[in-house]
């Protein structure tokens, strides 16, 4: 969940990109910069408050030189104001506002093993066909399902993973054995 601080960054940003007609262009920028910047050596000067501003403003310029001027000024921006550990929650959320900007919606999906590329946009091509939206998946392993799909879709879940049949039938048994 983003914060306050990541929420503002994210939404002033989606509000400049909507103005200039970029926000997929935007949300390639950040991810870009998201990438770069998480790369350890890169985040290890970024981060560090021994290495003066201005060095660590030369290293953004860079280390991102395919970002425009605008990723680059934001780059910038969130070394100098310390806000490198908000970044993944800014990219989250500007991927947020885009999507429900543009009508479409994001689904998670969390299986016990990996779920193979084909079988992901097969799941989000179904789940796309059903809602009459573009669904945007993202997919997830958890071992601890054992078995079976948890898909969120909003607010609405379906859990069809094999943990919770079994502690479903694991209820009804020490029901059943306690009457």
């Amino acid at each position: 969940m983003a914060g306050a601080a990541a929420r503002r960054y994210a939404r002033a940003i989606f509000e400049l990109a909507q103005e200039e007609g970029q926000v997929e262009e935007w949300g390639r920028r950040l991810e870009r910069v998201r990438t770069v910047l998480r790369e350890p050596e890169a985040w290890a000067v970024m981060a560090n408050p021994t290495i003066s501003r201005r060095r660590r403003q030369e290293a953004v310029t860079s280390l991102l030189p395919d970002v425009g001027e605008e990723g680059r000024n934001l780059a910038r921006l969130l070394v100098e104001r310390g806000r490198l550990d908000d970044l993944d929650a800014i990219v989250e959320e500007y991927g947020r506002l885009a999507d429900e900007a543009a009508g479409r919606l994001r689904a998670s999906v969390v299986t016990a093993v990996p779920l193979p590329p084909e079988e992901q946009r097969e799941l989000a091509r179904d789940l796309s066909q059903r809602l009459g939206r573009e669904v945007r998946l993202e997919a997830r392993t958890d071992p601890a399902l054992l078995g079976g799909v948890v898909v969120r879709l909003g607010d609405r879940l379906l859990d069809a993973s094999l943990r919770t049949r079994l502690d479903e039938l694991r209820r009804k048994l020490s029901t059943a054995s306690a009457n």
